[in-house]
């Protein structure tokens, strides 16, 4: 029996045998490097919490059955103390009656400490702050909603709008180093609560696609 084979028969076979043997290690380390504790999801209810926060110079514990009936925009920041996540929290807070005319509260937070948080607010980085900010140090809250950034042990720019039933109708990530638009989040509360077809760059006041 001839055995013999082409040059390239043999390369061809070799490949298949390397995709082969090394397909099995490489799908394992896929899936581990996407394994999540936890996720919220547009459509479904809301993970819960109940954390403590930090409202003006007090300490209080919120949760999430606090804003049942209302429209919540909950968002997440690295942290205090530092460059873009204030621009963020001020931005929010000189904005926050445009939120409530629209019957929605307005929560930020991060993995610090409510100690750390009210000495922020003490030294006036974040002027007279107007809502709560939550304290989520045991990186519970940020496991659940998919936000937690293992490597650098802090949350990414997640921001959720819940509507008054606990569902999360609109999430957004931003990588640490890019600030979010408060107008932006403004009309797409706006857009959900038309409860119509929006299309690109649909804004506030003007037809959507059904009326």
């Amino acid at each position: 029996m001839n055995f013999s084979m082409t040059l390239p028969a043999v390369r061809a076979l070799c490949l298949i045998l390397l995709l082969t043997l090394c397909s099995v290690p490489c799908c394992a380390a896929e899936s581990v490097a996407v394994v999540r504790s936890g996720s919220a999801k547009v459509g479904e209810p809301a993970p819960s919490f109940t954390v403590e926060a930090v409202a003006g110079a007090a300490i209080k514990s919120v949760s999430l059955e606090d804003y049942r009936g209302k429209w919540l925009v909950l968002f997440f920041y690295p942290a205090d103390f530092s460059f873009i996540c204030p621009t963020e929290i001020t931005g929010f807070n000189k904005e926050l009656e445009r939120f409530k005319k629209l019957d929605a509260e307005v929560l930020g937070g991060s993995v610090d400490s409510k100690y750390a948080h009210l000495a922020w607010i003490k030294r006036g980085d974040l002027g007279e702050l107007k809502y709560p900010l939550f304290s989520d140090m045991k990186k519970e809250m940020a496991e659940r909603y998919g936000i937690l950034d293992a490597k650098e042990g802090v949350a990414l720019r997640g921001l959720f709008i819940i509507d008054p039933n606990g569902v999360v109708q609109y999430q957004v990530v931003h990588n640490l180093s890019i600030g979010r638009s408060v107008e932006e989040v403004l009309r797409v509360l706006e857009g959900l609560q038309t409860a119509n077809l929006c299309p690109l760059n649909w804004k506030p006041g003007q037809k959507t696609l059904n009326r």
